[in-house]
């Protein structure tokens, strides 16, 4: 039987319960998840990548069928060296639809073989961001409910 692998990538800067909430639910239904964070050099990060790629791992935990991964450059350049051609999107809000539909027809232009698959996360994560995390902490706002409790930890320690 073929395995079923599909890459959910995202700059998780700092990781949130939403996306926990979709690396969970695309593990069950993938064989194997890879989650990526990407890095930009045209956006100045929170966290390095050491500590988001550290945050990911403590989340997620032992899970067998998640592995946790980093690169730059184009996502289909990055899902082809992978040999994987099924890339896992959040979709927040319709706000975002209209970008993700664009990325997703594009990165289809760029390699015909991938397919995108959304998830929208479950409602009381709908409207959460890791720029709104960031953004909370900087004017010391309460995190506690938006992260896992040692990323709430290190963003009041990161901004104090």
């Amino acid at each position: 039987m073929k395995q079923k692998i599909a890459v959910y990538a995202g700059s998780f800067d700092p990781v949130t319960y939403g996306h926990l909430d979709i690396i969970r639910r695309a593990s069950k239904i993938f064989n194997h998840l890879v989650v990526s964070i990407f890095t930009n050099k045209n956006k100045k990060a929170m966290f390095t990548l050491k500590e988001r790629k550290d945050m990911l791992k403590k989340a997620i935990g032992r899970d067998k069928n998640i592995s946790i991964d980093c690169f730059d450059g184009l996502l289909v350049d990055y899902v082809k060296q992978k040999k994987v051609n099924v890339v896992i999107r959040g979709l927040r809000a319709i706000s975002d639809l209209e970008y993700e539909f664009q990325i997703a027809g594009i990165n289809r232009m760029l390699y015909k073989d991938i397919e995108t698959v959304f998830f929208m996360p479950s409602a009381k994560y709908s409207h959460l961001s890791s720029s709104m995390v960031r953004e909370i902490g900087k004017f010391k706002g309460d995190v506690s409910k938006l992260v896992p409790p040692y990323v709430a930890k290190i963003i009041k320690k990161r901004l104090s």
